[in-house]
């Protein structure tokens, strides 16, 4: 009955918190705001044990920080966690091509493909973030180090808040994603060191226009 009641425990959390995770990535729970436990207990009419342990999986996330006497809040998208992120996806991403490219296979370059044409024929902002982040997970997925993995797709939650949020202010258009086209040619020719110089570039891109 243990084991029964600790993976009820343990769905509820992912629950909750793929749910929190959604809505704080797009914006709809602004940075700085408090998360009260009681009140997400009630909300998905849950007990307090898969609430603290989804604030758990979001503070791995780094979607939100505790602290003492002010309880679990939303992290703040400052202009200085984007330029880190930027930053450190522009190290750690490539050395993750690099190791990755190699292991790939036609199956792999397939995914790729899928995701860059979902990228293309988004008809949103919420399509189009889905489809970028499948292409830069499938992208780096064979590298064999998962403590880089954990890092990276951490890094590309901040730049999808960053996204959401600066689509919320511009507006957002469709795109043809050409550097995706341009990296997955790059692999398709087996030559990892021009993808990887291409990877660095759209990376770059961030900072500037908010889409990488």
């Amino acid at each position: 009955m243990q084991k029964n009641e600790n993976i009820t425990l343990a769905t509820s959390a992912d629950r909750i918190a793929e749910q929190l995770r959604i809505r704080i990535v797009r914006g709809e729970i602004e940075g700085g705001k408090a998360l009260r436990q009681d009140h997400v207990a009630e909300e998905f009419c849950s007990s307090h044990v898969p609430v603290r342990e989804a604030f758990q999986r979001l503070e791995a996330m780094g979607l939100v920080v505790s602290l003492p006497r002010r309880g679990v809040r939303v992290t703040t998208l400052s202009s200085a966690a984007i330029k880190e992120a930027v930053e450190m996806r522009a190290a750690l991403e490539l050395l993750a091509l690099r190791q990755s490219a190699p292991n790939m296979t036609a199956a792999h370059i397939e995914q790729l493909e899928q995701a860059q044409a979902m990228c293309a024929q988004a008809t949103s902002l919420i399509e189009w973030d889905a489809a970028n982040c499948a292409f830069h997970e499938a992208m780096v997925s064979e590298c064999g180090m998962p403590r880089l993995l954990a890092v990276l797709k951490q890094l590309q939650l901040t730049n999808s808040r960053y996204l959401f949020a600066a689509g919320l202010v511009r507006g957002w258009q469709p795109r043809s994603d050409q550097d995706h086209r341009l990296i997955i040619d790059a692999l398709k020719e087996n030559n990892v060191e021009r993808a990887v110089q291409l990877l660095g570039r759209h990376i770059g891109t961030m900072e500037r226009v908010g889409f990488s």
